[in-house]
């Protein structure tokens, strides 16, 4: 008899401890699931800035922009054809 409350004690702790595992990895998977979405989210906001950058990058090294950017802040002007001096090596 009393073996049989001490298998039955023992059971009911089994069971309850296998209850509480199971809650416990169940949150600790939603947990990780919901960190998973928040880095994925992330992962594609940084893609597509990415994408943005090297589209801003490709703008800013034609040949109009450079030439622009040279007038603006460099004062910078293509000379007259006659005040060229083509140097030519012998």
């Amino acid at each position: 008899m009393k073996g049989q409350v001490l298998l039955v004690v023992g059971l009911a702790v089994a069971v309850l401890g296998s209850g509480i595992g199971v809650v416990y990895t169940e949150h600790t998977n939603r947990q990780l699931f919901m960190e998973l979405q928040k880095l994925q989210t992330k992962r594609d906001d940084l893609e597509v800035e990415w994408e943005l950058l090297q589209l801003e990058q490709s703008t800013l090294v034609t040949d109009a922009v450079i030439e622009q950017t040279a007038r603006k802040r460099l004062d910078m002007l293509i000379p007259d054809p006659g005040e060229v001096l083509y140097i030519i090596p012998r």
